[in-house]
């Protein structure tokens, strides 16, 4: 009797991570996309080697239309405080967002158009 309690005890993990999944299967997986959060010094890495030190993967788009994230470029620091204002810092140490530039639209998580207009940068979802 003492073996089989014990065996009851050794599995009891494994019962309740089984019961645990099934509840979660059935509610809704909401995904945010944290790209919109981009702001402030962003340093656009093109090294291959260094891609792995990157949060995301952006692909520079040509055509504002298709561009998930119309981007304006901030001239100082101090005023790249909103969604899509970026100032582009030259040195990665000084950097808030690190970001690997690709050129396989593909491989990218979201893609970028650079505006003239500050009041055009938006993330569109």
């Amino acid at each position: 009797m003492s073996i089989i309690f014990s065996l009851l005890l050794a599995l009891a993990p494994f019962f309740s991570t089984l019961n645990s999944n099934n509840a979660s299967a059935s509610e809704p997986v909401v995904v945010e996309k944290g790209f919109c959060r981009i702001y402030g010094a962003v340093y656009l890495e093109r090294d291959p080697k260094y891609r792995n030190t990157a949060a995301y993967t952006v692909f520079l788009n040509d055509d504002e239309a298709f561009a998930n994230m119309i981007v304006y470029k901030e001239k100082n620091k101090l005023f790249a405080d909103n969604t899509a204002i970026w100032y582009l810092t030259p040195k990665k140490a000084f950097a808030d967002h690190i970001l690997y530039v690709t050129d396989k639209r593909n491989l990218a998580d979201f893609t970028v158009h650079f505006t003239d207009v500050r009041s055009y940068a938006t993330c569109r979802e």
